[in-house]
């Protein structure tokens, strides 16, 4: 009888064991002919067609890829390479533009026919240098915006996205796809987008390095919008190394003010190292000798000490605090000011602000008014918009027509037993004054940054080099902070949690410090050594993975849809 995880074996590529396999270490390969761009494209195809029926991270393949791995094939032998990517497999977020066969939808049917008129920015920029397209990935429809209670990493178009290290658990959302398909070696990066936590969360959860820049150092142009004043595309790789080659590929640095470039910095060596490529900032364990971090204590740490469902994940962290003290580094303990007004105590909530959840101060005022908005003027560039998506109100309208699909009325769809509740208080935004979205921006702003992570990061008068945070064991609440100040960063794997579920290590940065993140994460990460691999466990899921606050109903709900 045939092993049912036989599938798992990953495919070789004319002999060769591609798993795990860095970029460098596939453009090594690629340079000494041991295969070509367009046998590491079938490889890959090959393990996304055994591997993704029981992952569900990839939505569609390009029928393109081939071809043009083909062309760059043939370009590498007569002029050579275009960058470190060239021939290089791989996979983007459903939410990001491209101009080819292939769909951009958010996940969501009602978006399916339509054209995009230009490839993304990014998608423009990665083309350029040679990388190969494989295909669309799945995420949390709508990059979980529709609801207050679903299916994390659950889609229309992509059903439930599963986490390749336990398949009964989710990915992390709402970037689920790509950075459970690099866990699962579907390809070798891979691209996503975040307004809060939506890098950060799925990186951490399937054992990936993911890069969370600045808001503004990546264009989001042809990003199907959340919050344009939070957005931000970033990175996921199997290494500090693979996460940054994609980011000196994708990074405006034009972006960066010039005040910071000239006015932050006092000698021309300083000025200097903030252009310089990011890569070029890799570090090993000894570049933690002489450093110096902060724990941001008050409703982070002390939340995460407080855990019991993650009591194992926090003595592993403070394992590895330990661990970069004895590498040379000073770790002392620091606070947000501004800590009991914006962290709920309860774990991650976008309507927490000045001490209460419900706060017309909120994030999610800031959120659903910029959504109802800048969604209409990204629906009015489509091409053959046959169904006439032009609104919010449309979008709702098509779910509620189609709800035995899409789930627009409660409890009519498992995957959100409260329908598009999220979405019908975007529409309600529409009526709101704009003064009270304005006040809530800089309140959040000014709560995050000069109260928040501005503040933590001074320390007697001079800087540090990062704050170490958890990514779920306080309930992910450091990374909103992060989100709310449009500040950078960067997570590293660590280990994996009593539920099979891998954690990391997060670092905090004020704005356009990315090259901090760089150097003392692939210093923290020399110290880890490497990834755990993914072990599929419960290989035959077919749960739904809900997050979110379950209204009082929920079971009348769920038993509604079954």
């Amino acid at each position: 009888m045939e092993d049912p995880h036989s599938c798992l074996r990953m495919p070789r590529c004319r002999g060769v064991d591609i798993e795990e396999l860095s970029i460098t270490q596939l453009q090594s390969h690629l340079d000494k002919k041991s295969f070509t761009s367009k046998e590491l494209v079938q490889c890959y195809l090959k393990r996304i067609e055994l591997v993704n029926p029981y992952v569900k991270a990839v939505i569609e393949t390009n029928p393109d890829a081939l071809k043009i791995a083909e062309e760059l094939d043939v370009e590498r032998r007569h002029s050579g390479m275009r960058s470190r990517i060239h021939g290089i497999p791989f996979l983007m977020k459903d939410n990001i533009a491209t101009k080819d066969k292939m769909q951009t939808t958010a996940g969501c049917a009602a978006l399916v026919g339509t054209r995009v008129p230009h490839d993304a920015a990014v998608v423009a920029l990665l083309r350029a240098a040679g990388g190969v397209l494989l295909g669309k990935t799945n995420l949390s429809e709508w990059a979980s915006m529709r609801a207050s209670y679903y299916s994390e990493a659950y889609s229309s178009r992509g059903g439930q996205n599963r986490n390749p290290y336990n398949l009964a658990e989710h990915p992390g959302g709402s970037s689920s796809g790509p950075a459970s398909a690099l866990a699962a070696n579907m390809c070798a990066f891979g691209i996503g987008t975040e307004t809060d936590g939506s890098v950060m969360f799925p990186a951490d959860r399937n054992a990936v390095v993911g890069i969370k820049p600045t808001v503004g150092l990546t264009s989001t142009l042809g990003v199907i919008p959340e919050a344009p004043s939070m957005d931000t595309i970033g990175t996921f790789g199997r290494s500090v190394e693979d996460a940054t080659i994609i980011l000196d590929i994708i990074a405006d640095r034009s972006s960066i003010p010039k005040s910071q470039v000239e006015g932050a910095y006092e000698s021309a060596l300083a000025q200097r190292d903030i252009v310089k490529p990011y890569i070029s900032w890799l570090a090993n364990k000894d570049a933690l000798q002489g450093a110096k971090f902060g724990l941001p204590s008050r409703r982070v740490w002390e939340a995460a000490s407080n855990s019991i469902d993650y009591k194992s994940e926090y003595l592993a962290l403070e394992k590895l605090i330990k661990q970069i003290e004895s590498a040379g580094a000073e770790v002392i303990s620091v606070d947000f000011p501004s800590a009991e007004e914006i962290i709920s105590p309860d774990g991650w909530d976008w309507e927490y602000a000045a001490g209460e959840t419900g706060s017309q101060l909120s994030e999610f005022e800031v959120v659903k008014v910029e959504f109802y908005r800048s969604l209409a003027i990204y629906l009015s560039t489509l091409e053959n918009n046959k169904g006439r998506m032009l609104s919010l109100e449309d979008i709702v309208a098509y779910n509620i027509k189609h709800t035995d699909t899409e789930g627009g009325v409660p409890g009519t769809h498992p995957a959100w037993p409260t329908g598009q509740d999220n979405f019908d208080r975007c529409i309600e935004s529409k009526d709101d004054g704009e003064a009270v979205y304005s006040k809530a921006l800089k309140y959040i702003r000014q709560k995050s940054r000069e109260e928040g992570i501005d503040a933590a990061l001074m320390h007697e008068g001079s800087g540090l080099d990062g704050l170490l945070v958890p990514v779920q064991a306080e309930g992910g609440v450091a990374c909103s902070v992060a989100a709310k100040a449009g500040y950078p960063m960067i997570t590293i794997p660590v280990g994996v949690g009593d539920d099979g579920v891998p954690f990391g290590m997060g670092i905090i940065q004020t704005a356009w410090e990315e090259n901090k993140l760089v150097k003392f994460g692939s210093a923290i990460e020399d110290l880890v050594r490497r990834r755990p691999r993914p072990t599929f466990l419960n290989f035959e899921a077919d749960n739904y993975t809900y997050i979110g606050n379950p209204p009082k109903t929920t079971a009348e709900l769920q038993d509604a849809c079954l």
